[in-house]
């Protein structure tokens, strides 16, 4: 399938949405949405820099110089999108589309902030337009949920890259070295290996520092016994990959390879249980379960799993807070741990695909423990 055809196919989607909520136009701002919806790739940065406003047959892009002929690039000329660098603010240019077309419900993606809102609602009222703004409220990441063929092919290519450099940093990590020393390491091979961008901040943490879930890489230096939390993934055309692996310098004591089979447990024990339609408060009961029933229930506190696809944490959810069925089609992660303040953390996460077949992994790193140094 073209990818003009994977493009359509997505606002056909969105378009089925309005029908079925009487919206005669759409208007977004967040940056994943629109990289879904134009395939633009790697034009979109930290900047809230452009709207779209999407009615059932017509397609208009505002952006400005910095963009533009980025977005001719990427999209081509005689593409299906309307592109606009009016030098305006994105308030004013929405409100002269929705007069242009007479728009009378326009929904806003909830993702944009009060000052937008505000500045659109005044302008409708300085054109005279009579029109409600009603919320999306999400409803395009729910739609991105359920991921093409196209995507699923960019989120392997990213991970192939992560678990490569897995192979590699455990080769190269010895006693003496840095936390910091090895993050370097790891990101500059996963560049080198094609990877454009990283997913998120990566996470090396050794010792003591792996009981803290969210650590930074610091200039603590590894020991020999010590965990190593690594966690970290590479970009690839605007799509991530995610993945943790925590390994031992030398050979671990009883206790460090008791935390560690429990981990895996329960990791497994869930990724089994992953299909179409559980809940994910479920999920997250199941691994909590697990690890409670091994004597470990009160070091592990975070949240089972999360969707990964343009953004590294959108829906669905593996959680307490996430009480829905997770649809087939749907990619997230399986990620528990234990972590034991002042000695050692260990956190074991893959992701992988939703499917008729059960959980189907991105990642092919082991999960035995792996010795390194």
């Amino acid at each position: 399938m073209d990818e003009g055809t994977v493009l359509a196919g997505r606002i056909g989607r969105l378009r089925e949405l309005m029908g079925q909520r009487g919206y005669d136009a759409v208007v977004l701002r967040n940056n994943p949405d629109l990289r879904w919806l134009t395939g633009a790739e790697r034009v979109f940065d930290d900047e809230v820099a452009h709207t779209a406003f999407i009615t059932l047959d017509g397609l208009w892009l505002h952006t400005d110089s910095r963009y533009y002929n980025s977005f001719l690039e990427r999209m081509g000329k005689d593409g299906p999108w309307l592109l606009d660098m009016e030098v305006k603010g994105a308030p004013a240019w929405v409100a002269d589309r929705i007069s242009q077309v007479q728009a009378h419900t326009v929904a806003i993606e909830d993702t944009v902030t009060v000052s937008f809102l505000d500045e659109l609602s005044q302008a409708c009222v300085d054109l005279g337009l009579e029109c409600s703004l009603p919320r999306l409220h999400g409803d395009i990441m729910g739609l991105r949920m359920i991921k093409d063929k196209r995507e699923l092919e960019l989120i392997q290519h990213a991970q192939d890259i992560t678990d490569a450099a897995f192979e590699h940093i455990c080769g190269y990590i010895k006693a003496g070295m840095t936390e910091q020393q090895v993050r370097v390491e790891l990101e500059n091979y996963m560049f080198n290996k094609g990877a454009d961008a990283l997913s998120f901040e990566t996470i090396i943490a050794a010792g003591p520092n792996g009981a803290n879930p969210h650590a930074r890489p610091s200039d603590y230096v590894i020991k020999d016994g010590d965990m190593i939390v690594m966690d970290y993934g590479a970009g690839y055309r605007d799509y991530h990959s995610d993945m943790t692996r925590t390994v031992c310098v030398g050979e671990p004591s009883s206790e460090q390879r008791k935390v560690y089979d429990v981990v895996r447990l329960a990791h497994e024990t869930c990724a089994e249980a992953a299909k179409p339609g559980v809940l994910g408060t479920d999920m997250q009961a199941l691994a909590v379960k697990v690890i409670a029933d091994a004597g470990f229930g009160d070091y592990f506190g975070h949240g089972l799993g999360h969707g990964v696809g343009l953004e590294i944490h959108e829906l669905p959810s593996f959680g307490r807070r996430y009480p829905k069925p997770v649809p087939e089609g749907s990619v997230i992660t399986i990620e528990p741990g234990i972590y034991l303040p002042g000695k050692f953390g260990v956190r074991l996460e893959d992701f992988g695909l939703i499917s008729s077949d059960g959980f189907l992994p991105f990642t092919h790193s082991p999960h035995e423990l792996q010795i390194v140094g």
